[in-house]
């Protein structure tokens, strides 16, 4: 029976379409500090305008998705996140949350993050495993944000092939089904990372570090999506996007409908301009 219940509830975290699954994540103010984070001031405002573009799901920790999701109720899943760094410990995720805090609340996944190849490596793996073994006795689907950023990892390789496949391998080891981390910054390199990775986890990307212009963002989002990787999981370069709703239905129909980049470019000032988001 937990077994069905993951599979139900991963049924609604992709889309059956494209196989593909298109995820907004709002909860980078315990890690990153809120004041930088302008686009989430306004958090119910921000976490409206993403639904009405429609992804499969949202990343958010039980918090804000106790006070924001009540009006949105059935209209996206949500992915718990349980577990956070900080400024003031960046490579060691805290766990805060809990699997039946995510169930009492609808949620379709827990989430929760690791800093690998770092001094604090060893406990979060210890934490995740117990998790895991939670998730499965529950049925819960786990989604992992894990990163190549622990001590040992010099800035420049934190993209490298080797190192993200150490994440995406691990976390799969330790029995997450879902992966969300860094692209590589190339189609080829991350199709070796996938490779890596047997066929029933998903590897799914984050927005990207390396990005700085719309254009390299929906480049990455079409090249990683030909390579192989099954999805992605956006935060910042959406929500402080001038129309956030217009960029959200832009990169789902990057992700599901198979445009390319200069066809996602024409729908996103096509929406800019007339606003009329509904009919897409």
């Amino acid at each position: 029976m937990a077994m069905l219940g993951k599979a139900v509830r991963m049924s609604r975290l992709v889309n059956p379409k494209s196989n593909k699954m298109m995820a907004i994540t709002v909860d980078h103010a315990i890690s990153r500090g809120i004041a930088p984070m302008t686009g989430l001031h306004h958090i119910q405002d921000t976490i409206d305008k993403i639904i009405a573009g429609r992804p499969d799901a949202m990343t958010m920790t039980k918090g804000i998705a106790e006070d924001c999701m009540w009006q949105h109720a059935g209209k996206v899943s949500i992915l718990m996140k349980i577990s956070n760094y900080s400024p003031v410990a960046p490579t060691n995720d805290t766990v805060f949350g809990s699997v039946d805090e995510a169930i009492r609340m609808g949620a379709d996944a827990v989430s929760m993050g690791a800093m690998t190849l770092g001094d604090h490596q060893a406990e979060q793996f210890e934490r995740i495993g117990r998790v895991a073994d939670e998730c499965a006795l529950k049925g819960m689907p786990l989604i992992g944000h894990v990163y190549p950023k622990g001590e040992s990892v010099p800035v420049d390789k934190r993209t490298a092939w080797e190192n993200i496949a150490y994440c995406c391998r691990s976390a799969c080891e330790l029995g997450m089904d879902i992966v969300k981390t860094t692209y590589t910054g190339d189609p080829d390199s991350m199709a070796k990372v996938v490779s890596c990775v047997p066929s029933q986890f998903r590897i799914v990307i984050q927005g990207g570090d390396a990005c700085k212009t719309l254009d390299d963002y929906l480049k990455m989002t079409r090249d990683a999506m030909d390579c192989g990787v099954g999805g992605v999981t956006m935060g910042r370069f959406v929500w402080d996007y001038k129309d956030i709703t217009a960029l959200v239905i832009a990169l789902r129909y990057i992700i599901h409908e198979g445009y390319s980049v200069k066809e996602a470019k024409e729908l996103l000032a096509q929406l800019e301009n007339d606003k009329n988001y509904d009919q897409f």
